[in-house]
């Protein structure tokens, strides 16, 4: 041990490798524009399809909720139905107690949906002629309208005179108001009686007066003003006979045509006169007529034939001469 140097050569160590410097990792290579881009891409379409499918199952999810929502509306039993259609024809004595109208909307669409059906029929059969659109297309957009547009506008109505009704109970009720009209368009298409509107403006007063008294005796039992009572039932009673009024003369044209049909006068037609029934010296007359005019056209035929022999003479002497 003592004969050993204790003297360390540093060049041997510097040739050496360094084993902390080989242990460790080299740079990690650097990844591409396009590679980094196209990462971000996935990313974001797949984030975006969660997205959407996420919210199309809350639409739907949402949708069977409404729908649950809107069934008390819709569920009433037929015979339920068929008594308040009756009674849409059977105006009440008014009083100091509130009318009960029913908060239901299946047996007013139904009358929408007839009203629709009898228009269509009557335009129809009228030969209705529409520039833009269909038949099918003008009698909902009429009959909705109607319903939906006359049931916002007598609510607001009814709101600003403190009428005690809401819009789905006014709804309802001029929904179940239109089944007098539905028998009006329904007997006018049908029956013809004459040529003038007689039967119609019976029909008109009679189904359209009681259906509008129905819906006035709600409206009275429901309001306290007297100036705000004439206001609304005026408006309501004016809003649906003067709407059965239009759905008659816009979309029935055939009583116009009957009525010129019938106004203009006949063509008196005179009756054929017989052989027997003329004197005979009118036939004689008649038939010496006709004698002279034939011998004056022989005449004439024959004067013609002259002056062409003769000219055709005196041209041959000429070419002779």
């Amino acid at each position: 041990m003592s004969d050993k140097s204790a003297v360390i050569d540093l060049g041997e160590l510097e040739n050496e490798p360094d084993i902390d410097a080989a242990s460790e990792p080299g740079p990690t290579p650097k990844k591409s524009f396009g590679d980094d881009m196209r990462q971000r891409m996935t990313g974001n379409v797949t984030e975006m399809l969660w997205n959407s499918g996420k919210t199309q199952a809350k639409k739907a999810w949402s949708l069977y909720g409404n729908i649950d929502i809107l069934r008390p509306y819709f569920d009433v039993e037929p015979h339920e139905v068929r008594q308040r259609l009756l009674f849409s024809l059977l105006p009440q004595k008014p009083s100091d107690q509130k009318q009960r109208v029913p908060r239901e909307l299946y047996g007013p669409l139904m009358v929408v949906f007839t009203m629709i059906a009898l228009l269509l029929f009557q335009m129809k059969t009228a030969e209705h002629k529409v520039e833009e659109g269909t038949l099918m297309g003008t009698a909902f957009g009429v009959c909705f309208t109607y319903w939906i547009g006359g049931a916002v506008f007598v609510w607001v109505l009814s709101y600003i005179s403190n009428v005690h009704i809401a819009l789905l109970q006014i709804m309802s009720m001029m929904g179940y108001g239109l089944f007098g009209p539905c028998i009006v368009l329904f007997l006018s298409t049908i029956i013809h009686t004459s040529h003038d509107h007689l039967f119609f403006y019976s029909m008109w007063a009679i189904f359209g007066g009681l259906s509008s008294l129905r819906m006035i005796s709600i409206i009275l039992s429901r309001t306290q003003g007297q100036s705000q009572r004439l206001l609304v039932c005026g408006v309501l009673a004016a809003l649906h006979l003067l709407f059965l009024i239009y759905l008659h003369f816009a979309y029935h044209q055939i009583v116009e045509e009957l009525s010129e049909v019938f106004d203009s006068k006949p063509v008196v037609q005179q009756p054929e006169a017989k052989l027997d029934d003329i004197p005979a010296t009118k036939i004689a007359e008649s038939v010496k007529s006709v004698v002279e005019h034939a011998q004056n056209i022989v005449k004439r035929a024959v004067n013609d034939t002259l002056v062409v022999t003769r000219l055709g003479t005196n041209n041959t002497h000429a070419v002779k001469a």
